[in-house]
């Protein structure tokens, strides 16, 4: 039974460290949470980080797809109540026992993921609501999960997480797209609408491609994006006051989208501007964290 608890203490802190190595802005908005819900809400986060980069480390498309398929017959598994071999698989199977997490989030979330990895490079969203749905499935379901670990039963918060996990999705979309331009020459996270509207779309033997000859229709385009997401945060906001205090430090994942979206303005849309990769979303660690505790402390998000 020691050799249980210590081999499940040690998944634990793997997952801990692997969010604080691969998504340090959401590692420090976990450790505003309550020391009762931090176990489910680590557990969750690496499930997510090791999903997200699982086409990313991969040298073959194919072995990162087949991480994907991994997870998606881990997340049976675990509700089979059958052991796997995984530290994060491990840690996500004692949360889903101890707090009952719905199924339908985490698989909504591998299939959102898969879905995405089985896209050719050439398959481009047509609009910005493709991508609303793939922040909703990845990043909105953490936080219907962290609400459902903390035993929060409120559809507000739910609401306003639906919203806060869209403006988060899509703004690191955005300032992954230099990222993914490294990768291929196709902007496959601009949408055919958006980048048609300004000058990015290009057709050529019946494929379109989105082209970046233009920066200022790139820092168009992105600024379109990013309003969008903007939408979102104020519709979250406007929930705050129906929002019940417990679940608010929940929501605080909405400030790192605003410190993004507010470094996005600073550089003026241009995503491939250096500023925007330096400390914490564009700004010193410092300021973020001091941001991020004011508004902990204050119960707002």
């Amino acid at each position: 039974m020691n050799g249980a608890s210590s081999n499940l203490r040690a998944a634990f802190s793997h997952c801990v460290q692997q969010v604080r190595n691969y998504d340090y802005h959401h590692y420090l908005c976990l450790l505003e949470l309550p020391p009762s819900m931090r176990k489910a809400s680590f557990a969750l986060r690496a499930f997510n980080v090791e999903t997200s980069k699982a086409m990313d480390v991969a040298s073959d498309p194919k072995i990162g797809l087949m991480r994907l398929l991994w997870w998606q017959e881990a997340i049976d598994k675990i509700y089979a109540n059958k052991r796997i071999e995984h530290p994060i698989a491990q840690a996500l199977a004692s949360v889903v026992s101890e707090y009952k997490i719905n199924k339908v989030w985490l698989k909504r979330s591998v299939q959102a993921r898969i879905n995405d990895a089985n896209r050719e490079i050439t398959d481009i969203p047509n609009d910005i609501e493709e991508l609303e749905k793939y922040a909703e499935d990845t990043v909105s379901t953490l936080l219907y999960m962290t609400l459902q670990a903390g035993g929060i039963m409120s559809t507000t918060a739910d609401h306003a997480a639906s919203h806060v996990g869209k403006a988060s999705g899509v703004l690191l979309l955005l300032k992954s797209l230099p990222y993914h331009a490294t990768r291929n020459r196709h902007f496959s996270y601009i949408p055919a609408k958006v980048a048609a509207k300004h000058g990015l779309l290009v057709k050529e033997g019946g494929r379109s491609e989105i082209r970046l000859d233009s920066r200022e229709g790139l820092c168009e385009a992105v600024f379109e994006m990013a309003s969008v997401a903007n939408v979102h945060l104020l519709k979250a906001r406007e929930l705050a006051g129906k929002v019940p205090d417990e679940a608010r430090k929940v929501l605080l994942e909405a400030v790192p989208a605003q410190v993004l979206l507010d470094s996005l303005r600073r550089v003026h849309f241009d995503v491939f501007d250096p500023r925007l990769a330096q400390g914490v979303l564009g700004v010193s660690p410092l300021w973020y964290q001091l941001k991020l505790k004011w508004y902990s402390l204050r119960g707002k998000y």
